[in-house]
Formats: structure tokens, C-alpha cells, sequence
């Protein structure tokens, strides 16, 4: 069974959403890298209910991000925050080239500040 690199994020966003079998297969499966059969032992399952758990959960987190968008919308911020910080780049820049002015060299840390806090957020 081929793994999707998408399923982590969408986990992380709509996790709790999913019953605890659909989780804990799919972090097992994804994140510990068990195969099939090593989560049907722990889980006490047979393999096919494994795989079969782990293809219902799947189907459910991009079902929840079709409706939701919220990993889209998440990468559309981050991008966003980065475009700030590059646009705050090029005033700092500007301003270090040209007026030297101290308050649009504060401003440009505060936004620079800002935009850091909320990536990590």
C-alpha cells in the first residue's frame, strides 16, 4: 500500500475528528512506520482491518479538508506571512539604502516579530 505524504498534515488538522482505531492506525502507519501487520499485533485486528481502518480514515481527512480547507488555508497564511516578511525585507532595505530612518527600521523588526509568531503558531 503506497503511503500519501499529505495523510501527517491533514492528521494533525482532523485527527480528533477520526474515531481512536482510524488515529492510532494511521500514526502508527505514518508516523512510527509500522507496516500492516505489525499495527494488526498491537492493535489485536487482522491486517485487512487494518488496512482497511487506515483507507476509511484517509478517505475521512480529505473528505473533512474538501468541506473544511483548513491545511489549505493554513499553507495560504504561512505563504502569505512569508510574502510580509519579504516585502518588510525589501522597506528595511530600501530604508537602509536611502532614508535611514529608526521608525521604519523599528516597524520593520515589530512586523518581521509579528510575522514569526504567527508562522509558529
Amino acid at each position: 500500500m503506497a503511503k500519501n505524504l499529505e495523510i501527517p498534515f491533514l492528521l494533525d488538522f482532523y485527527g480528533e475528528m477520526l474515531t481512536q482505531k482510524q488515529h492510532d492506525c494511521l500514526v502508527y502507519y505514518y508516523e512510527e512506520d509500522l507496516s500492516l501487520s505489525e499495527i494488526a499485533e498491537n492493535e489485536g485486528i487482522s491486517r485487512q482491518g487494518v488496512r482497511d481502518s487506515i483507507k476509511r480514515a484517509e478517505a475521512q481527512l480529505f473528505d473533512m479538508e474538501e468541506r473544511l480547507g483548513l491545511a489549505k488555508r493554513f499553507n495560504e497564511m504561512k505563504k502569505g506571512i512569508d510574502e510580509i516578511v519579504e516585502c518588510a525585507d525589501n522597506i528595511n532595505e530600501y530604508n537602509l539604502n536611502h532614508t535611514l530612518s529608526m521608525e521604519v527600521n523599528d516597524n520593520v523588526a515589530r512586523i518581521k516579530t509579528l510575522a514569526s509568531f504567527l508562522k509558529e503558531g
